[in-house]
């Protein structure tokens, strides 16, 4: 809203009302004022959980070798995410962009989803929480209007890259002069990196282009209810989600700079897509709450995010990766929420088939994945065998745990950004 009052007194050569049409300043506004409302707005909302004994039900204490207590601590904190989120993106966006209206749209929804569930949790004292099927359909259906609305709006449009060759032989990037609808996506490590969707079609014939877009439609979905899954079995540690998003954050919010700028699309070779650069608006305030958020979440915490932050997060990541064409790079950028995953359909999957076989054989200590690096051997199952017993040979505290899996996204994501180069 700020952004029109300033463009308007602009008209007038108002001192300083230039300066919004930069988006480089409105980014960092948004940044430093999410990082401020979720600090300030954190403490607020501690305190009235805390006085209406609105506590998380107590997790399983022998999960934790180093007896953590994690009774009554605050949960549904993933609401100053949100808050922290939206008021700065209102005041400082363009509001009629589309994709910042599809952003907004995936933050309400997904964080409505996700305090059903915790709402569930606490309040009827279910720790099962909102039944998985509802979770996977609310997921679905937020993915499925991401991908129609890229499909159909006449606002989302990109300028292709192509390599033109030069009398002198050398090939420089050029990008056509129409935008167009485009069903291009950036494929890592390869040259020419460009992966058309109609062309995986092919075999459609003259259909392949309606074709390519049902494939996309079915990606976005995929997309975000995978990260928004991957998110939240990711949330068991204290600081561990809200760290990794953050990080995952910055690596997406330079993909949409790059990728909304003509000269720097030109030099990384990347699709130009404009009117992108309000993504960057919305990362930064999703950066700044996840930092600020970090504050009170940080071991030990003082407020858990519960499904209504986890879920919200997996999907702003998933959806904005999406908008700039860049959802193939999703299984690096975000490995660990990818890995969290994977461990825990393995453990599941592989105990299912050995004991239609009258074994009871697990392969990981315990899972999601991070929970397997601080469980004792005391601790496990006397009537199963463990493929990867002896791994890790001793159990970590859980912030050295948080810590190193912030590294790892760390790497991760430096390598995101490098495979723009890497080809």
């Amino acid at each position: 809203m700020l952004y029109y009052l300033f463009r308007f007194l602009d008209q007038y050569d108002i001192p300083g009302s230039h300066m919004w049409a930069y988006i480089s300043f409105r980014s960092l506004l948004t940044l430093i004022l999410s990082l401020l409302i979720s600090a300030w707005f954190g403490e607020k909302f501690i305190k009235w959980m805390k006085r209406r004994s609105i506590f998380e039900t107590e997790r399983d204490p022998s999960i934790d070798p180093f007896g953590c207590q994690k009774k009554g601590v605050p949960t549904m904190g993933g609401i100053i995410i949100i808050v922290s989120i939206l008021i700065p993106v209102l005041l400082f966006g363009r509001i009629r962009n589309t994709y910042l209206i599809l952003m907004i749209i995936t933050t309400i929804w997904l964080g409505f989803l996700g305090f059903l569930d915790d709402y569930i949790k606490i309040f009827k004292r279910n720790k099962e929480g909102l039944k998985g099927k509802y979770k996977i359909v609310g997921q679905v259906s937020i993915g499925f209007i991401v991908g129609l609305t890229l499909w159909l709006s006449p606002d989302v449009v990109v300028r292709e890259n192509v390599n033109v060759k030069q009398q002198n032989q050398e090939i420089v990037v050029k990008h056509k002069k129409e935008a167009v609808k485009s069903l291009q996506t950036t494929i890592p490590f390869i040259k020419n990196h460009n992966l058309n969707y109609s062309n995986v079609m092919a075999f459609c014939g003259k259909y392949k282009v309606a074709a390519g877009w049902f494939i996309f439609v079915f990606i976005t979905i995929f997309a975000v209810t995978a990260v928004s899954n991957g998110a939240n079995l990711n949330d068991g540690m204290d600081g561990m989600c809200a760290g990794n998003s953050a990080i995952v954050g910055v690596a997406l919010g330079i993909l949409a700079y790059v990728s909304s700028h003509i000269g720097y699309a030109s030099y990384f070779d990347i699709m130009y897509i404009p009117h992108s650069e309000e993504l960057v608006v919305f990362l930064c305030a999703f950066i700044g709450a996840m930092i600020g958020f970090l504050w009170y979440n940080a071991y030990p915490a003082q407020v858990f995010m519960g499904d209504t932050g986890s879920l919200t997060i997996g999907g702003i990541i998933g959806v904005a990766a999406i908008i700039i064409h860049k959802e193939l790079l999703l299984p690096i950028l975000c490995g660990i929420f990818f890995v969290e995953s994977l461990s825990v359909i393995i453990q599941t999957q592989w105990f299912k088939f050995m004991k239609r076989k009258g074994q009871r054989v697990r392969v990981f200590r315990a899972t999601p994945i991070h929970d397997n690096f601080r469980k004792l051997d005391t601790q496990l199952d006397a009537t199963s065998r463990y493929i990867l017993k002896n791994w890790p040979n001793r159990p970590f505290h859980e912030s050295k745990i948080t810590i190193r899996f912030w590294i790892t996204s760390i790497i991760l994501a430096a390598l995101t950004i490098i495979t723009l180069k890497m080809r």
